[in-house]
């Protein structure tokens, strides 16, 4: 029986840790910390979305980071990113959802990230990659007007004690050199990357053509 006002007795304390490591394996950044608390709400109109602004100067697609523009979207480098190759897909059209998003325009973006995953794998190697989208600010979206696809490299043990502990981030190469690779990487695609124009359903075998549906 404990002692009348002490506190219960708590596990040891490596054994919490291997407890919280068996549970979830978590990506931590504590650097965006300046980015998320100073960007504040993001207003959802068109004149104040930086991707409309990025689409609209393709004169300025080194200073912006943008490593391929394609029909209706485009590749650019996430400024902020959590490791080297962190790359968005946007589509040029302002809209907020997958449900606004023409059919035609999610489909190229779908062969982006294809091409991205191999223009990745190419250039850095990793042990997987993240693909997704934050649909809305309460999802994390950081402009929730505009949306947009993150792909990103990841390693095995890539949340080592540099990030969690001394909340630094190793990043080797600087933006503007992963934008050269990256671009260089998707400009001349591998016979596996999939062409940017008129799919062939012979592409994707387990897709029935419409004579043998």
């Amino acid at each position: 029986m404990e002692p009348r006002g002490d506190h219960p007795r708590q596990p040891p304390f490596f054994v919490i840790i291997f407890v919280i490591n068996n549970v979830m394996d978590q990506l931590w950044s504590p650097w965006r910390y300046q980015y998320v608390s100073s960007a504040g709400i993001v207003p959802l109109g068109k004149d104040f979305c930086f991707f409309c602004q990025i689409a609209a100067n393709p004169g300025d697609d080194a200073v912006n980071l943008v490593v391929l523009r394609a029909e209706r979207s485009f590749v650019l480098l996430n400024r902020y990113p959590y490791c080297s190759g962190h790359l968005m897909i946007a589509p040029y059209a302002h809209v907020a959802s997958l449900a606004e998003t023409e059919v035609a325009t999610l489909e190229e973006m779908m062969r982006l990230a294809q091409r991205c995953e191999s223009a990745l794998r190419r250039v850095y190697g990793p042990d997987g990659l993240n693909f997704g989208f934050n649909i809305g600010q309460a999802a994390g979206a950081g402009v929730a007007g505009h949306i947009h696809m993150h792909g990103l490299p990841r390693w095995s043990g890539d949340t080592s004690f540099m990030t969690t502990v001394g909340e630094t981030r190793v990043l080797p190469e600087d933006l503007a050199t992963t934008r050269e690779k990256l671009a260089a990487a998707l400009a001349d695609p591998s016979p596996a990357d999939p062409s940017p124009a008129d799919p062939n359903p012979a592409e994707f075998p387990n897709v029935p053509s419409p004579d043998n549906r």
